[in-house]
């Protein structure tokens, strides 16, 4: 098995107090880090500035590595002795170069430069836009990092230096044409790829900002955090993907903003795109009689997931109905159950995973342990009052549920409550409004909600959407849009190859443009195609860049 070296020689500068650069020359390859999947720069060996670097031993080098693999070697042995080349910059290409080719397949390009053609801006906002989509999923950034980003860490099509406020320009842009860029995106995009829409999958998740100041007339709100920091206000995020796992459309709401009741706001813009017999798949958050109904409008089913805990009749005349399991697939046992007549008729499939169950069980069974060793350190009670301690027992979110008070108000455990948890390990409820589905189309497409889960993991991880540093509105639906295209691409890339993004990304950017300078003039020109490379690109149906980027000719006196 070839073992490949991805080093390279690389030259970084220092801005000094009295206004000069430094430049410092390294030996550094690229690695993974394997907490975020982001790409990072390891740096092997400092040789030097670059005013006093010794430039004929790392000639010799060279000629050892060249003596080595057997190549012949000119560069070092003199100017008489073949042509003095100088290494100027060395960048990665790879990863840009392959976002950039699927921007221009889906036509994103075309469709940005449509909505500037009656706007006089002087940047070409449409590179500018594409720059800030590829920092995302590349190396995530703040707007300001990107200036550095794109003048000397990246080589990005057609773009080699960006000002800060081109992008805010740039991003204003983006937030007047969002919806009308979204119906057009999506159209391009199904078109392309044949994209089934049958089945459209919808959550939400949150993001946080790097401050503690909320505001009543900003998205800025404290709510309900998915991320864990309550304490940080933030922004809802609503996702609309294929049953491929592509984000056809994205929502962003104000932080304090409940499930419940963004459906109908959902369901209206979706008509309004003609997407035909589409069957909505939400989770248990959205479940509401009203926002069923929302959801079959226009000839538009549901498959819905329904809480067992609810106390619904209906859900307790599900669960309590006798019957097999069918097995579908390893780990997934469905039933079908139909409860009740006429219009209030409603069909249920429980699912059931037999490994699931068993990890409930153990999830019980470690907190009972718990709970049995706080309830020790309770002083027991003859009818007097209740100590804080029985009181914030008897109101914990997970503890309460499992207990029950004696005569004399002690806190005890509550064996029926366990009981009736038990019966529910492994098990899941759905809810369809279409008879026209099998039970397996049921219970697997709810299964796909998992897509969903996927791509806010990718957001929020590959694509650092979090924590989100903008204060105006504008840009922070700006903001979202951007991580929601480079997610478009990332989705698109990883489903054609069967790749992960961070492994693509990995390959990809092993792929460096190279200038140098030689008698001649400037030549740029890049790496060799790897095997891999070439995989990703022929299964993206993108050619491989020309070897020669381009040419200076050196201007000779006569």
């Amino acid at each position: 098995m070839p073992y490949h070296v991805g080093m390279y020689i690389r030259v970084i500068r220092r801005k000094n107090k009295n206004g000069s650069v430094t430049g410092y020359v390294q030996l550094a390859h690229n690695y993974r880090d394997p907490n975020t999947g982001q790409p990072k720069a390891k740096v092997l060996y400092t040789f030097g500035r670059e005013d006093e670097i010794d430039l004929e031993a790392l000639r010799r080098l060279a000629q050892s590595i060249h003596r080595f693999v057997g190549d012949e070697f000119t560069a070092g042995r003199g100017q008489s002795e073949g042509i003095q080349t100088t290494l100027l910059d060395s960048r990665p290409m790879g990863g840009a170069y392959l976002l950039d080719e699927l921007w221009r397949q889906l036509g994103l390009d075309e469709v940005l430069r449509e909505r500037l053609a009656d706007r006089k801006f002087k940047a070409a906002v449409e590179r500018v836009i594409f720059a800030m989509v590829a920092n995302r999923a590349l190396a995530p950034s703040s707007k300001l990092a990107m200036e550095e980003w794109v003048d000397r860490e990246v080589a990005l099509p057609g773009m080699t230096e960006l000002d800060v406020w081109q992008a805010y320009r740039a991003m204003d842009f983006l937030h007047d044409v969002a919806e009308d860029l979204q119906y057009e995106v999506f159209r391009r995009v199904s078109d392309l790829l044949n994209l089934d829409v049958d089945l459209l999958f919808f959550d939400t998740t949150s993001t946080y900002f790097e401050t503690e100041d909320e505001s009543d007339d900003s998205l800025r709100r404290k709510g309900y955090s998915k991320d864990h920091r309550p304490d940080l206000p933030q922004v809802v995020i609503g996702l609309a993907v294929t049953r491929d796992g592509i984000p056809v459309r994205c929502w962003t709401w104000p932080g304090n903003t409940a499930d419940m009741s963004v459906v109908e706001e959902i369901k209206q813009d979706l008509i309004g795109w003609r997407l035909g017999r589409v069957i909505t798949v939400v989770d248990r958050g959205f479940v509401s009689e009203s926002n069923l109904r929302i959801l079959q409008r226009a000839g538009g089913h549901y498959i819905a997931g329904e809480k067992m805990t609810s106390g619904k009749p209906a859900v307790e005349a599900a669960l309590a109905r006798p019957g097999r399991f069918r097995e579908l697939r390893p780990n997934l046992k469905v039933k079908e159950v139909v409860v009740g007549d006429g219009e209030a008729r409603v069909r249920y499939v429980l699912a059931f995973n037999p490994e699931e169950a068993k990890r409930d069980e153990a999830r019980r069974e470690a907190m009972l342990r718990e709970l049995r060793m706080e309830l020790e350190r309770l002083k027991e009670l003859q009818g007097e009052a209740h100590t804080k301690a029985h009181c914030r027992l008897a109101s914990h979110p997970t503890f309460k549920r499992y207990l029950k008070q004696d005569r004399w108000g002690n806190l005890r455990i509550d064996p029926e409550a366990v009981r009736q948890a038990a019966h529910l390990d492994g098990k899941y409820l759905i809810r369809t409004s279409d008879d026209t589905l099998s039970t397996e189309d049921v219970a697997l497409g709810y299964k796909q909600l998992l897509m969903v889960e996927s791509a806010f993991r990718t957001l929020k991880t590959t694509l650092d959407i979090r924590p989100v540093y903008h204060r105006k509105d504008e840009r922070i639906r700006s903001h979202v849009l951007l991580c929601w295209l480079a997610l478009l691409l990332v989705r698109i890339a990883e489903v054609q190859t069967g790749r992960s993004w961070p492994d693509i990304r990995s390959h990809m950017q092993a792929m460096h443009q190279v200038t140098k300078s030689t008698p001649d003039g400037i030549v740029v020109q890049r790496t060799e195609t790897t095997e891999v490379q070439w995989e990703i690109l022929r299964a993206l149906r993108i050619t491989e860049p020309p070897r020669i980027l381009r040419m200076e000719p050196r201007t000779r006196g006569l």
